[in-house]
């Protein structure tokens, strides 16, 4: 009798210490900038194709990044930003920058969900309309707030990029099929 309880005993703590270790999966860690450098990938308008030796310097500036610079083959790339959950806010905010500079402005941000934690994208189209979100110049401000360190920049991104559950489609209001409980 002492063994059987014993052993249920055993199993509850087992099933507790593996629920616990689930639940702490599921957090991010973000590596440090200097053991994994963000990744930018940057769709230019055409006016810029022969300066992109000079553009990508200008991304590269604040360090620890890694560019690629298209040149998009419309007039103007699309004005969506995406910026990983692990981007310091200095990095984001300066591409940010970039990206009003030389992709004709920011309308969008991406939901950080659908895409690496290490990653930002500029002028991009390979996110479906569902994924992303229209920001205000208003909103855009106040995240280039330079007195936002990278938490509460990541917080406002976070809020700003909020899915909704349902979609315009098809004249019918739709389960979002990119919808995801949290990024």
């Amino acid at each position: 009798m002492v063994t059987r309880y014993l052993l249920i005993l055993l199993v509850c703590l087992w099933a507790l210490l593996l629920s616990d270790s689930s639940s702490t999966a599921k957090t991010q860690d973000c590596s440090s900038i200097v053991d994994k450098t963000v990744k930018v990938e940057a769709w230019m308008s055409k006016q810029y194709g022969k300066n992109l030796r000079q553009i990508r310097n200008e991304f590269s500036a604040m360090g620890n990044t890694q560019v690629t610079l298209w040149v998009y083959p419309a007039k103007n790339p699309l004005r969506i930003v995406a910026i990983g959950s692990c981007v310091p806010a200095y990095i984001g905010r300066h591409m940010i920058r970039r990206a009003i500079e030389y992709s004709g402005g920011v309308s969008s941000l991406v939901n950080q969900g659908v895409f690496s934690s290490n990653w930002i994208g500029i002028g991009t189209s390979l996110f479906s309309e569902n994924s992303f979100r229209p920001v205000t110049q208003k909103q855009l401000i106040q995240l280039m707030d330079v007195s936002l360190d990278t938490q509460p920049l990541q917080k406002i991104y976070r809020q700003l990029t909020k899915q909704q559950k349902k979609v315009k489609a098809f004249g019918l209001l739709l389960n979002n099929p990119k919808f995801l409980d949290s990024p």
